[in-house]
């Protein structure tokens, strides 16, 4: 007889098969298990550094079943990674309203917004692909996603997304995989088919737009200890925040928590490497909801977790 750990392990199993990169999420739930960045230990796998659950998904059937024969996990799908674009269409909760501008066009879901969109783009509907039901009564359109563009994740209406109700994950982003288990129900496959490429009016539509020229981080000529080698690491840390096109809370995080070990090693001040990742990360600031809170909150984590390694400079 299976187990529910059988059960959610042959979901996993499953999906790895098919090629795409599979992750623990929280039994029943849909937040990925284990800690977060700012719980981050440093220890173990994040040694080196936090590992996401992105970096941490995998093909590898042998870890698979390590994992899944813990615990009856639900199964993350690390959509980037896995070569994949997922449509994510919502369905109205109890009470909620729908919006005038869609309500006024007939939508009263993610799948009529996505209709509406085609029928304006003068495309088909894009909906011959592989397709998931959630538990909720959503679907969950999975597509190849386009060579050579690295799409990002986007909700609803904000920034360039398609619209209500309609979400996309890709680099940055998760779903979670058929067979997973909610309280309303389990995820499982609607149309069990080969997965569409992206169609191109739609990868016009999610490409983002090119990112301002990177700032020139103020730092200050070295001198005394603070010396060539610390200026080229404070400069090398900084310019992967600026140019990060995801993950940006991520690199901000392993940026700090590397240069918070020179801080706390006496290396460097600590009010400088504040100044130079806050520039960094300024320049994402208003992109896809991210905010100055959300930046500084990251890097004094960073800095925390940093300083449980101290590294000295001679």
């Amino acid at each position: 007889m299976n187990t529910p750990n059988d059960t959610m392990k042959a979901a996993a199993l499953d999906a790895a098969g098919r090629g795409w990169h599979v992750f623990p999420l929280r039994p029943g739930r849909k937040r990925p298990a284990g800690h977060n960045i700012d719980d981050c230990p440093g220890t173990g796998r994040c040694a080196d550094g936090h590992r996401t659950w992105e970096q941490r998904a995998t093909t590898d059937p042998a870890k698979i079943r390590a994992a899944w024969s813990q615990a009856a996990y639900n199964v993350g799908l690390a959509t980037g990674p896995s070569g994949l674009c997922v449509i994510d269409l919502d369905v109205v909760k109890c009470g909620e309203e729908v919006p005038a501008e869609w309500a006024e066009q007939g939508a009263a879901s993610g799948e009529d917004v996505l209709a509406i969109l085609a029928e304006q783009a003068g495309e088909p509907v894009p909906g011959d692909t592989l397709t998931v039901r959630t538990p909720s009564g959503g679907l969950h359109l999975y597509f190849r996603a386009p060579d050579g563009v690295r799409l990002r994740n986007t909700g609803g209406e904000r920034g360039n997304g398609l619209g209500w109700k309609v979400d996309v994950r890709a680099w940055g982003g998760y779903v979670v995989a058929p067979g997973s288990l909610a309280t309303s129900g389990r995820y499982g496959y609607l149309f069990d088919g080969p997965v569409a490429a992206l169609p191109a009016w739609l990868t016009d539509r999610l490409t983002p737009a090119a990112l301002p020229p990177a700032p020139v981080v103020p730092i200050r000529p070295s001198t005394g200890r603070r010396d060539r080698y610390l200026t080229a690491a404070i400069r090398a840390e900084a310019g992967k925040v600026a140019d990060a096109t995801t993950n940006r809370n991520a690199t901000l995080y392993a940026a700090a928590v590397a240069l918070g070990q020179l801080v706390a090693g006496g290396a460097v001040g600590e009010d400088e490497v504040r100044a130079a990742l806050r520039t960094a990360a300024g320049r994402h600031v208003g992109i896809r909801a991210f905010t100055e809170r959300e930046a500084e909150t990251t890097i004094t984590s960073g800095l925390k977790a940093g300083a449980n390694r101290p590294r000295k400079v001679a």
